[in-house]
Order: structure tokens, then C-alpha cells, then sequence
């Protein structure tokens, strides 16, 4: 299994009506969370007919959720390529799209919750492997990781561990600028020195991420095999 066989989904592209009507409903999450009567008032900010959003979003708010992650991995990428100077050190660029896509997300950060605690549930947990799979797997490419050898989950999996936690203390950082969000993240990557590398997590990270390339071989290994 190598990278080739996996679909990049940072560069799909969505119905313009479905990213109107997300971006109109995330204003109603904070008081509707992600639900129908969200999805439903957003619509109609849109100016598009209720009719229209059981087609849009067959599974409902969670496949609203899934596009908002989606797209904002598009976003941290586009605002990753016009950075004045990019990172060059792969660690380095890491760093940066971490804080992009964090940064981005800062406006939105209740829905971002509130989306978290939908993929938490058990029915989810396919989705939210998936997402968090071409989250990590788009900082990767983005950072000019293109390797399709044993490291290709290796790489992920650490990532996706540093990520994760990030996220959380993202959530808890109540400053404002991130500032802690930061010192956080570069404790974590401090702590994974090896991530230009990454051909075998530390020990600190090591369950986790042997925990997350399973389920990615699980979920995602039989469709690409072939």
C-alpha cells in the first residue's frame, strides 16, 4: 500500500450551494449546535430552499461537519502558499500549518467544538478517523512530504497524535493570540524531534499513534489495496 492509491481531499470540489449554506449555518451553531434546525436557518440565510439541503447534506449536520473540515484544510493550505517565505525544514512547516489551521479556525471556534463532540460518538468514528486522517495527511503534501514508502503512516500517525492534542489545548487557550496554543505545540514537536524523519513515534506517542495508523489501515486499507 502507498501513497498513490490514496485520494487527496483538499482539492475536491464542493457544490458552491453547500459551502453557502455551511457558511451561513455556522453563525446558528452556537445556539442550534450542528442539527437540522441549524442547517435549516442557515439555508434560508443562503437564499437556498430547504428543499434543497436533504440533497446537499444527505446525513444531515454531520455531513456538514465533514465539510467544514474538509474545506478548511483547503484554506490552511491556500493560506500555507502565501506565506511570503514557506518554511523550508519540514518540522518547520509542520509547525506552521498546525497554527494555520487553528488560527483559521479561531472565528468558529464554539462550531469546532461542537463539531468534535458529534465525531466523538461511536456512530462517528469512521468519519472522524477519515477526517482526521486527510487533515494530517494534507500538512503532510503541503509540507512536500511525498513519500510512499514504510514511514507513509508512521509520518500520519505521529502527526496526527501531536495534532490532536493541539486541538485540545487550542480549545482550552482562552488568551486570545494563541499564545498558549503555541508553547504548547512546540512542546509537543519538541518532544517529537524526529518528525522529519518520523519512522517510528517516540514512546510517549507510540500507542496512540499505533492506535491510529490501525484503524487508518482498517477503514481505509481495504479501498486502496486494490
Amino acid at each position: 500500500m502507498t501513497a498513490s492509491h490514496h485520494t487527496h481531499h483538499t482539492h475536491h470540489t464542493a457544490d458552491p450551494a453547500a459551502v453557502a449554506v455551511l457558511n451561513a449555518t455556522l453563525m446558528h451553531v452556537p445556539f442550534d449546535g450542528w442539527s437540522d434546525a441549524a442547517l435549516a436557518a442557515g439555508a434560508a440565510d443562503a437564499g437556498v430552499s430547504y428543499d434543497r439541503v436533504a440533497a446537499l447534506f444527505p446525513k444531515g449536520a454531520i455531513d456538514a461537519i465533514a465539510l467544514h473540515s474538509r474545506l478548511a484544510d483547503a484554506e490552511m493550505v491556500a493560506a500555507f502558499e502565501a506565506l511570503p517565505e514557506a518554511p523550508q525544514k519540514t518540522h518547520l512547516a509542520i509547525r506552521a500549518l498546525v497554527l494555520l489551521r487553528l488560527e483559521l479556525a479561531q472565528a468558529n471556534k464554539d462550531a469546532v467544538r461542537r463539531a468534535l463532540s458529534c465525531l466523538a460518538l461511536p456512530a462517528h468514528a469512521k468519519l472522524s478517523a477519515e477526517l482526521l486522517y486527510a487533515t494530517v495527511d494534507t500538512m503532510w503534501r503541503a509540507a512536500g512530504q511525498q513519500d510512499t514508502g514504510f514511514s507513509f503512516y508512521t509520518r500520519r500517525a505521529t502527526l496526527a497524535a501531536v495534532y490532536s492534542s493541539t486541538m485540545l489545548a487550542w480549545l482550552a487557550d482562552n488568551s486570545g493570540a494563541m499564545d498558549k496554543t503555541v508553547e504548547f505545540l512546540d512542546r509537543r514537536l519538541a518532544n517529537v524531534a524526529s518528525i522529519p524523519k518520523a519512522t517510528a513515534p517516540l514512546r510517549g506517542m507510540q500507542a496512540v499513534g499505533e492506535r491510529f495508523a490501525s484503524a487508518m489501515l482498517k477503514n481505509l486499507g481495504r479501498r486502496h489495496a486494490r
